[in-house]
């Protein structure tokens, strides 16, 4: 697989800003907006309020579902020659090639011994655990106000600001309801214990969004609209559709992310963006870089207009440009999920408002009266393998960076106690966090890439912390929106005390994967971690299908692939594992026989 265009020959921070993890600020270069149109200046509302909903649709997905060991979605290489357009201009992606793709044949899963090298091949003999993992759902109310689509319209081709604006955001909804479909239908060939959803389900800490991301999973109709509710009954992206739901034998937990907390994962909430979010005027705030709080004015970052089938940016650009301020229709359940006293307590509150189980997914009422999102289950009562659920997100005012990995006292010394309780207890550990410790650069580029600057307690030393518990075996993670695995070793060569590190991709960005995890026990009594990426099955014609396409062309135009790049960026494995005599022992019997 090559490596990402967006990936090379950048600085720590750089990557940071332009990753889709939190928007960052705009480089400096100059922009030019092509044959974009922006459309609905001059301070116009978008219209009133349709009649009532004539009709709720389903979308179902493909009959056949395939994960990537069967099947791969490949993109369609684009010509050299491209015309190079602006990310807005949708209506353009499939004229030059940009959202072309295909089907490609199955992707084996790379034998991974690095850390076991005792290992010699023994078989698989019983399965542990068989779930799955999904990250970085930005469910994105598109109509809001206080999205910050401009940041990426203005930066345009090749920026990679994809965070700020993709038309991926129209059908997030209807991703998310296909993902279910795809888990329920993988369900029926071999059922899974459990899932874990790794953070960032909002795009903008918004009600609306967390509300559309829990009813999808409880089987609710979905209402993907806002404000105005427009284009309802004639435009599929607005459709009010029933979503299938999860299968309700299938627990499932959730870890917090940055975009679940701060506006646009990136800048914690003031008085000016929480107003913003459900009031009326588009936010407006600079496109300078040396100028990138929210308290900054310059440029109105616009809305969808739902009344266009290809999402039609209305209200967005220089702030000089406008007789007076674009607006839209206000809606209250738009409000932040983060408040001045906690960025946690209201949005994991949510999660006990559900049909699906367990009752608060992971979250506790300790949770919600100490504001702390972390918490430790034992999914299987029958296998000795513990989750440590992290939150490793930044907390407080103030702080340099909102999109990156953080960890203060507090928090570490719950983590060490909650690896010291289950080395005591003989139970092997995961841990689940939505940012990656120190992951390597690229599936290509092994260099360490270090995401937490400036926490109040250093990535290398909890990675050195980490190296102290020999029944860790796994780091799960999103956040950067790729499929990376990093082998984690003992600097003291000792494989028992080694861990993997594997990051799940978005399921808003290309390619928009969750993951299986299969644990094994081997014959040798070594565990195997086998990972399979899975692309959602979609059905032609559906939103979530049309959203497949502007994701690969989105990833084109923003740079984030180069032209010629046709790999599916899915990476499945089986990751081998050396355990101690003593957890040898512990799961020598343990496990439903293959």
């Amino acid at each position: 697989m090559s490596e990402p265009r967006r990936l090379r020959g950048q600085t720590r921070r750089d990557f940071i800003k332009t990753i889709g993890i939190g928007i960052g600020t705009l480089p400096t270069v100059g922009i030019g907006l092509g044959a974009l149109q922006l459309t609905g200046c001059g301070g116009s509302p978008l219209p009133q309020p349709p009649a009532p909903v004539t009709q709720i649709v389903r979308w179902p997905i493909a009959s056949h579902v395939y994960t990537t060991a069967q099947r791969q979605v490949l993109p369609v290489g684009v010509s050299a020659s491209a015309v190079h357009i602006n990310p807005a201009d949708v209506v353009d992606y499939a004229t030059y090639g940009y959202s072309a793709w295909g089907y490609g044949g199955p992707l084996a899963a790379v034998p991974r011994k690095d850390l076991a090298p005792a290992y010699t091949g023994a078989p698989n003999v019983a399965r542990l655990l068989h779930y799955f993992s999904m990250s970085d759902i930005h469910i994105a109310d598109k109509e809001s106000p206080a999205q910050a689509n401009y940041q990426g319209i203005a930066a345009g081709f090749g920026s990679g600001r994809s965070s700020a604006y993709s038309p991926i955001i129209l059908s997030t909804p209807h991703v998310l309801d296909a993902a279910i479909q795809t888990i329920n239908a993988l369900h029926k060939m071999t059922p899974f214990d459990f899932g874990v959803s790794l953070g960032d389900d909002c795009n903008n800490t918004q009600y609306n969004e967390v509300r559309w991301f829990l009813n999808i999973f409880d089987g609710k109709v979905i209402y993907p609209s806002s404000g105005a509710h427009v284009g309802q009954d004639t435009i599929d992206y607005q459709k009010p559709f029933y979503a299938a739901g999860l299968n309700p034998a299938i627990h499932w937990y959730q870890v917090i992310g940055n975009h679940d907390q701060y506006w646009m994962g990136s800048q914690f909430e003031c008085e000016k963006s929480r107003n913003a979010h459900i009031g009326s005027a588009m936010l407006n705030i600079a496109l300078d870089p040396t100028k990138p709080d929210l308290e900054s004015v310059g440029a109105y970052m616009g809305a969808v207009d739902g009344t266009t089938p290809y999402g039609n940016i209305i209200g967005a650009g220089l702030v000089a440009d406008f007789p007076t301020a674009p607006t839209v229709i206000a809606d209250a359940t738009r409000h932040s999920m983060s408040t001045p006293a906690s960025t946690t307590h209201d949005w994991m509150a949510e999660f006990f408002k559900t049909s699906t189980l367990p009752i608060g997914h992971g979250f506790t009422e300790a949770n919600l009266a100490s504001g702390m999102a972390c918490y430790s289950v034992v999914p299987k009562s029958d296998i000795p393998i513990k989750f440590i659920m992290l939150d490793d997100t930044v907390k407080g005012p103030d702080q340099p960076e909102y999109a990156v990995g953080a960890l203060d006292n507090e928090r570490y010394q719950w983590l060490v106690d909650e690896l010291n309780a289950g080395q005591a207890n003989n139970q092997l550990m995961v841990i689940c966090a939505h940012v990656p410790l120190i992951p390597q650069y690229s599936l290509t580029d092994t260099t360490p890439y270090p995401i937490w600057p400036g926490s109040e307690i250093s990535d290398e030393s909890v990675m050195n912390t980490l190296h102290h518990y020999p029944n860790l075996i796994l780091w799960m993670s999103g956040h950067r929106h790729l499929n990376v695995v990093t082998p984690q070793p003992d600097p003291g060569g000792d494989p028992t005390l080694s861990f993997w590190e594997v990051e799940t991709s978005s399921l808003r960005d290309f390619p928009q994967q969750f993951r299986t995890i299969d644990i094994r026990r081997n014959s040798d009594n070594t565990v195997s971690i086998i990972i399979t990426n899975v692309d959602p099955a979609v059905q032609a014609g559906s939103p979530a299908y049309t959203s497949r396409g502007y994701g690969i062309g989105a990833a084109r135009i923003y740079g984030s692939y180069s032209f010629g790049d046709t790999a599916s960026q899915s990476y499945n494995a089986e990751l081998v594992v050396q355990l101690t005599p003593v957890m040898q022992s512990v799961i020598s019997q343990a496990g439903t026989a293959l």
